[in-house]
């Protein structure tokens, strides 16, 4: 048979998998960035043999990072915000698709509907494309993969779809956020509006600055914690599964 999973690979990266499908979002897997950041953790084993595509949300350094995408391969399909596929040409990327809110995509045995995020997406020498979210599979057991985002209103639409698992952004890197990010509360009240069945905290405690965990020790814990206990107050019928970077949960109606 078959996998239907998703595993969390830590910050924004996600596998997908489906009836022989794989599917990456935002592939961060180096042990540092921008020589301010350390992972925390192993990077878990990836197979990027065959992988389907490669699905951006932004353009940030820690969701669209160069050295991991060229050691993915150039000839990996990528899709990417508008905008934004003259950068990676330019990078010797070969199969770029720009994609906007509401396209739909058919990537092996995986539906991808393109939705829209709030999130400011500037990168020096870049231009400034739209920050993109995604929803894989089919209604009634849909998988929501935010990238950055602010809580919206669009977020009661993605609902009336049937969302089966949410994969929501609970913080960032560092002990403060900036606009366009979610909290765990906010991400508790985005779970509420989503009338999500599951959800998994991303986005936090992976990366973190050289030297946090003297300074900073809560931030390898505590924001998924907090946003357990918000959304048990929040989104009562919402199962939550704290992952580990290299876990899966099953998807796709598995």
């Amino acid at each position: 048979m078959e996998e239907r999973r998703v595993t969390y690979l830590g910050h924004a990266s996600i596998l997908l998998e489906r009836d022989g499908t794989r599917l990456l979002t935002d592939p961060l897997l180096r042990t540092s960035l921008m020589q301010v950041l350390r992972r925390r953790h192993a990077i878990p084993d990836l197979e990027t043999t065959g992988l389907g595509a490669v699905l951006i949300s932004h353009v940030h350094h820690d969701h669209l990072d160069l050295p991991t995408l060229r050691r993915i391969g150039r000839h990996t399909p990528l899709v990417v915000p508008a905008g934004a596929a003259a950068m990676l040409e330019r990078e010797g990327f070969i199969d770029v698709r720009e994609v906007e809110p509401g396209d739909e995509l058919e990537l092996g045995s995986i539906r991808v509907a393109v939705t829209e995020a709030v999130h400011d997406a500037v990168r020096r020498r870049a231009p400034e494309p739209p920050a993109l979210g995604y929803l894989f599979g089919e209604p009634g057991e849909l998988t929501y993969f935010p990238g950055d985002t602010a809580l919206f209103d669009g977020m009661s639409e993605i609902a009336e779809r049937g969302v089966d698992l949410a994969l929501l952004p609970i913080w960032g890197w560092g002990p403060t956020l900036g606009p366009g990010h979610m909290d765990p509360e906010q991400a508790a009240e985005a779970l509420a509006v989503l009338c999500a069945r599951r959800a998994v905290p991303i986005h936090w405690g992976t990366y973190t600055p050289v030297g946090a965990g003297r300074i900073w020790p809560w931030m390898s814990e505590r924001p998924a914690r907090e946003f357990a206990g918000h959304a048990a107050r929040l989104a009562p019928a919402a199962e939550v599964t704290i992952l580990e970077p290299g876990e899966s949960l099953p998807a796709f109606g598995a």
